[in-house]
């Protein structure tokens, strides 16, 4: 065998603790598991049926590289009634195989080696592994509560440098459960624009949000339109995690680049899934409505409990479906609550230091489970802290 088999691209990223804890958690019998952001709904039965029409009518062969038309005007239309900026449905949309797809080919698109990612810190893990697999550095700006998990326009210009390309945004966030509010987002944006960098703008709980918080993306702002790539993902929303279907928005270049490398990697996306997701778009939105409002209550049953526990704290989240969990109170590290938890009472939480440096101290805990199950892991939760 030759010496250096593997590429330094795949030796640039490992395994995640979400995928350690979610394999052992497996291993094991009567587990409750917070550990895997999938909603616990079926998917709406008006999308199952549009998918049924599509295979009927035979639309399983291969759809343009860019994706169906159909989806990419219905995208448009839904961008324009949310963000109030309209992108050209035949060269300013990308249809992807999830928002991950969405996310890589805009790395792949925009990243050299050596260039610079500015990712938070706590981070999801794909916002930093990207842009390591392009040999690229993903520089961590570390937010706290104090920042409300989210950039402090007032700091993040220390870490711009003249390597810097793109920086990461994610509102809502995962793993923080929290939305950057509006003043902030524009001062954001302007150091975006000081510094003429691009901005990738993860958008995948754009729908997720609750206390009648508004939603905020960087387009929405003068002279951000040409400096942002929007990333999202029909998984969430509509409980479509399975159909893997995402899209991307943002100048014809960029997107025509990012085109280029999904058309040599993956051609397109599941033809019959895209028209599902017309129907997604277009159709009733009763039960994904629905859904947000059941998150919504879980997400208050989540906050009250956890902060009624002894060592632990967790303040309001605002959005997405995770609770970033302070577990420091404990003397244990996160991995060891981790592990000794899912031993010790079947419960399987993921450890914050998965998602940063900054994440240590902290575990992330995902309730788009059942209210029954996160009621009886909260309470194994309680007895396990209690036993310490």
């Amino acid at each position: 065998m030759k010496e250096n088999l593997i590429s330094r691209r795949a030796n640039s990223v490992g395994r995640t603790k979400i995928r350690k804890m979610y394999e052992l958690e497996k291993t094991l019998d009567n587990v409750i598991s917070f550990t895997v952001g999938e909603p616990d709904f079926h998917t709406p039965e008006n999308v199952v049926k549009a998918c049924e029409k599509a295979l009927a009518e035979h639309k399983t062969g291969y759809a343009a590289n860019q994706g169906v038309l159909e989806l990419r005007r219905a995208i448009s239309d839904t961008i324009f009634k949310t963000h109030g900026v309209r992108y050209n449905p035949e060269t300013e949309i990308l249809i992807t195989a999830g928002g991950m797809n969405a996310l890589r080919a805009a790395s792949e698109a925009l990243i050299n080696p050596d260039d610079e990612v500015i990712v938070p810190d706590p981070y999801w893990c794909n916002h930093f592994h990207h842009p390591l697999m392009e040999l690229g550095k993903a520089v961590c700006v570390p937010v706290s509560e104090e920042t409300n998990f989210m950039y402090d326009p007032d700091v993040l210009p220390k870490y711009i440098t003249d390597k810097t390309k793109t920086i990461i945004l994610n509102s809502p966030s995962n793993p923080t459960g929290r939305v950057m509010d509006e003043d902030t987002m524009r001062r954001l944006c302007e150091v975006c624009k000081e510094h003429d960098v691009i901005l990738i703008s993860d958008e995948v709980y754009d729908h997720i949000i609750y206390d009648d918080i508004k939603f905020c993306s960087p387009v929405m702002f003068d002279g951000m339109r040409e400096r942002t790539v929007i990333c999202n993902s029909f998984s969430k929303s509509y409980a479509m995690t399975g159909w893997r279907i995402g899209y991307a928005a943002g100048l014809e270049e960029i997107i025509n680049a990012m085109l280029r490398i999904n058309e040599n990697t993956l051609a397109s996306p599941t033809t019959f899934a895209q028209y599902a997701a017309v129907e997604a778009l277009l159709g009733p939105q009763d039960e994904a409505k629905a859904m947000v409002k059941s998150f919504e209550r879980r997400r208050d049953i989540m906050v009250e409990e956890i902060n009624k526990i002894p060592m632990l704290s967790c303040p309001k989240l605002q959005g997405a479906f995770y609770a970033f969990v302070d577990i420091r109170g404990t003397g244990l590290s996160d991995d060891e609550f981790c592990e000794r938890l899912l031993l010790e009472k079947r419960v399987s939480v993921t450890p914050g230091s998965g998602f940063g440096t900054n994440g240590a101290g902290h575990v992330r805990m995902s309730y788009a489970l059942s209210e029954k199950d996160l009621l009886e892991g909260l309470s194994r939760i309680r007895e396990f802290v209690n036993s310490l």
